[in-house]
């Protein structure tokens, strides 16, 4: 399968040439490509879950995270192992990104047995505890106070972790969402809240659910310093994020980064999207793709070419296909499933 960018085995941040302003390429050509299959291997799982979907070979609910990749994988090459994530209920995106098997996402999407969470957690929820991902939640703006505690063990403990956690911005006017904003700068804890704003929430654009459409400022309240992005350009993402992580690293506490990102599907499956144009994501596919953009970029700087792009693309497709094969394939959990991991013992 397609891996995420390589990151250091350790609790410490590893050298890298920092950015002086979000945007410049201090990447190697090698970690551009791997940029690029990360963000495809994202777009055709995507792509082929919906197809699942529509087959009725994937129940209940299903958001796709198509247009939004460059988030994801940018914000991901900026942490390293044992750092948390953190997400909403649109996450299959951040599973991948994070390294977690296609196979193990695709058959839990299907409610089978060899998925991440037994077969019965669906789209929405869904973990592994192994590569530091607590989640995919279904209540909205959840996940914030709860990546917030992660922070808060990470320096409770000791660690020099943080926590990346990502919110939309329907999420953004939550009472939790505050309350846990406050809490991480009265402690200083090491998180770093990734809004993601894809102008909607389900079908309310933030002009009109938003004052301070300017979301990055929601932290100023209480001190945090954050900063808009352009979600649709991975070099941007990750230059932003390498910003945001340190000084969360360091224990100088929270940051906010506003994505500034576009979802090209509806809210969910079951949604026809008719409360915006077909010229305006047709605008966003033509001008603002973020994989568009990075496959010209290498392109232009002849890191690649059409030979190489194709042969990446094909090896994307037997994995996503590998993948949809396997979760129908896979058995159905036993009706016993239905009695386990319903209570810790403490």
């Amino acid at each position: 399968m397609a891996k995420p960018a390589t990151k250091p085995k350790a609790d410490a941040p590893a050298a890298q040439t920092k950015s002086s302003r979000p945007g410049d390429n201090s990447v190697s050509p090698e970690q551009v490509k791997s940029f690029y299959r990360d963000m495809l291997l994202i777009r055709r799982f995507e792509e082929r879950a919906g197809q699942l979907y529509g087959m009725g070979l994937i129940g209940g609910f299903c958001h796709l995270y198509i247009g939004q990749e460059a988030v994801v994988v940018g914000m991901q090459s900026a942490i390293v192992d044992n750092d948390a994530i953190i997400t909403s209920y649109r996450d299959h995106g951040h599973m991948l990104a994070a390294g977690m098997d296609p196979k193990g996402v695709m058959s839990e999407l299907t409610g089978r047995r060899d998925g991440y969470s037994k077969g019965k957690g669906g789209s929405m929820h869904m973990f592994s505890r192994e590569k530091h991902f607590y989640g995919g939640h279904g209540i909205v703006g959840a996940q914030v106070p709860i990546g917030t505690g992660l922070a808060f063990a990470h320096k409770y403990s000791g660690h020099k972790n943080v926590s990346l956690t990502y919110f939309g911005d329907g999420s953004a006017n939550q009472g939790q969402v505050s309350e846990a904003m406050n809490m991480a700068a009265l402690w200083k804890l090491p998180v770093v809240y990734v809004i993601e704003n894809n102008r909607y929430g389900m079908g309310t654009s933030v002009e009109r659910a938003s004052a301070i459409t300017e979301l990055y400022k929601h932290g100023q309240a209480y001190g945090i310093p954050g900063e808009p992005v352009d979600g649709m350009d991975v070099l941007a993402v990750r230059a932003a994020g390498e910003k945001a992580v340190e000084h969360a690293r360091s224990g100088q506490g929270p940051y906010i980064l506003e994505m500034q990102t576009y979802r090209y599907r509806g809210h969910s499956m079951s949604d026809p999207a008719k409360y915006r144009t077909k010229e305006e994501v047709d605008k966003y596919r033509t001008e603002r793709d973020p994989i568009d953009h990075v496959r010209k970029l290498m392109l232009e700087g002849k890191m690649i070419d059409e030979a190489q792009l194709k042969a990446i693309d094909a090896e994307i497709r037997k994995t996503v296909n590998d993948a949809a094969e396997f979760a129908q394939h896979s058995p159905e959990p036993d009706p016993s499933e239905l009695w386990t991991d319903v209570l810790a013992e403490a």
